[in-house]
């Protein structure tokens, strides 16, 4: 259980990377000094680009160390004189194939210290499977069908070792593999050509390999002959990213996690989010996504390491409403993301009815969850979470209809969103996961939409958490998501603001307005005491936060997108009318 006395600040939370404003962290921190921004904020969850990290914008970690490019020490006593408490990441169930920890095993192989700190997937499975002819255990299909995918194919990465061998490795999310270009000394070495016809072979063979051509259907003439050296020779010049699961049934994993809890303490941090720690237990025959009792024991487990550095936790899961998880999370005594209200919110704002926004706002304050909400974010806006789910044999109903959902899909794909989905075993698409944009383009670039959105999510239950790109009202960019390629979808929603763009950004209304809004929800002393949902029809909202001596109030007309905030403040009752 959570210490009671852990209780995250009543206050709004800043959502941003080190660099998302200017270059490097101390330009955020230079933007939260301005005037305009001065009590709007009293946390401030930054992302992992935080740490050294090398692929999925941060979520790679080589290591838990400061990222002096973009964070100095500086900063954090600058932010900590902002009386601003700071949230980290900690990538529970995996590490980069760049860590000290990976290298290792790549350096020394059976000999590393680290050889069961992550998971050989053959290892694994190789009382529960058959190796197919790449060398690779397939599960029985009863234990295959049973997994949770996050991407197409097998969730392995076949790392190449010094000894020629290669061997594959649990990788639930992220790779990257990159073909080099060879050079003709080393084509010269390996087969039998002299100086000039190895530089034109491998001027050929670089060419198909800038254009992602399979070496193997090339058409080399006489040279034929040396396909297979030519194969090994551009394999072995590859270069490869992939956040490899770690084996939580190694101590030694622990102690890694005794050691970085214990390091994040002493950079400030007050919040730490438990990113994909869903995925850490495995075992055969479950579905490797939020295994029981498992998974509730590791929780405990790290908990009890976060309690020894005065440490919240804040575990990050995404599944749908119907499966009841963020009920059983919440009931442990754990804050809990409230991955609803993005879905809901657009929902609400483009059918002008409340019910479901309100059905879900009821059941936080019902149940006494301890939520931290969200619009926008780094990730996506999430859909599969609103969605009813049957457990054992019987449908538990989700928050919203699977057609209403497939129309919140629909309206913000048509207006430019990408999508991530989720995949079976065999490659095949089962479900939408998320869907990629910024949270005012998906609500079609009104502002008057994106206004009222922020103005209800001041006042919803729970610590509210704002993107920094929304603040701005800023737009798809879509030329930084298809720079990505395939995983950059993400990217659509990321855009780097310069210190110009703020600059201008705190002269238009749409900010302003924003910063009004959020001051008055982290300063006003109504906001720490009872939520009231007060009788209106459903296309208009009313709620009021009260204490004995302050209060705030929202009506909201759905059809109209208006709304007023009346609040008291020093014993004078105001009104904001947008």
């Amino acid at each position: 259980m959570q210490k009671e006395n852990n209780i995250i600040s009543n206050g709004v939370m800043l959502n941003a990377y080190p660099d998302s404003i200017g270059q490097k962290l101390s330009d955020t921190i230079s933007m939260l000094k301005t005037p305009e921004f001065k009590d709007v904020f009293s946390l401030f969850y930054v992302l992992p680009t935080f740490f050294n990290s090398d692929l999925d914008r941060g979520f790679s970690v080589i290591d838990y160390n400061l990222n002096t490019d973009l964070v100095s020490k500086e900063d954090l006593k600058s932010l900590e004189e902002l009386n601003i408490m700071l949230k980290f990441d900690i990538v529970l169930n995996h590490l980069s194939v760049n860590s000290p920890q990976f290298k290792d095993i790549l350096e020394n192989g059976e000999k590393s210290k680290f050889k069961d700190f992550f998971i050989n997937w053959n290892t694994f499975w190789q009382e529960n499977g058959t190796k197919n002819k790449e060398g690779i255990v397939i599960p029985k299909e009863a234990f295959l069908n049973k997994l949770f995918m996050r991407k197409s194919g097998l969730p392995i990465l076949k790392v190449p070792f010094p000894d020629g061998t290669e061997k594959p490795y649990w990788n639930t999310f992220y790779q990257e593999i990159k073909y080099n270009k060879i050079n003709s000394k080393d084509l010269e070495n390996s087969i039998s050509v002299n100086s000039k016809q190895a530089e034109l072979l491998t001027k050929e063979i670089n060419a198909a390999i800038e254009n992602n051509s399979n070496i193997n259907d090339l058409d080399l003439g006489d040279y034929n002959k040396y396909k297979k050296e030519i194969t090994l020779l551009v394999e072995k010049n590859r270069s490869f990213l992939g956040q490899m699961d770690v084996n939580a049934k190694s101590e030694l994993v622990w102690d890694f996690y005794e050691e970085t809890l214990s390091k994040v303490k002493t950079f400030g941090c007050k919040i730490l989010r438990l990113d994909a720690f869903a995925y850490l237990h495995k075992e055969v025959g479950q579905t490797n996504f939020f295994n029981k009792p498992g998974t509730w024991t590791y929780l405990d487990r790290i908990n009890e390491i976060a309690k020894k550095n005065d440490l919240i936790l804040l575990p990050e899961i995404h599944a749908e409403y119907g499966l009841d998880l963020h009920d059983e999370v919440a009931k442990e005594g754990y804050q809990i993301y409230d991955f609803f209200l993005p879905g809901l919110m657009i929902h609400t704002i483009e059918t002008s009815n409340t019910k479901a926004l309100l059905t879900w706002a009821k059941e936080i304050i019902s149940k006494g969850y301890k939520t931290v909400n969200m619009l926008g974010c780094h990730d996506g806006i999430p859909v599969l979470d609103l969605k009813g789910k049957e457990v054992n044999g019987k449908y538990n109903n989700g928050l919203l209809k699977d057609a209403e959902i497939e129309s919140i899909m629909n309206t913000i794909l048509e207006r430019g969103g990408r999508v991530k989905n989720l995949y079976d075993p065999a490659g095949n698409k089962i479900s939408y996961y998320q869907v990629n944009a910024t949270f005012f383009s998906a609500l079609g670039e009104n502002e008057q939409k994106l206004l009222l959105a922020r103005a209800i999510q001041m006042f919803m239950p729970g610590i509210p958490q704002v993107w920094y790109l929304d603040i701005f009202a800023g737009k798809n960019n879509y030329a930084a998501a298809d720079k990505g390629g395939s995983g950059g979808h993400k990217e659509i929603n990321r855009t780097t603001l310069s210190n110009k763009d703020i600059e201008q950004g705190v002269k238009t209304d749409i900010v302003l307005n924003q910063l009004k809004i959020m001051r008055l929800r982290n300063t006003s002393k109504a906001f720490k005491g009872t939520i009231n949902i007060n009788e209106s029809s459903e296309n208009e909202l009313n709620i009021t936060w009260s204490t004995k001596k302050d209060f705030a109030q929202l009506k909201a007309n759905l059809k109209t997108y208006s709304f007023s905030i009346t609040y008291s403040e020093n014993n004078t009752t105001k009104t904001l009318s947008y």
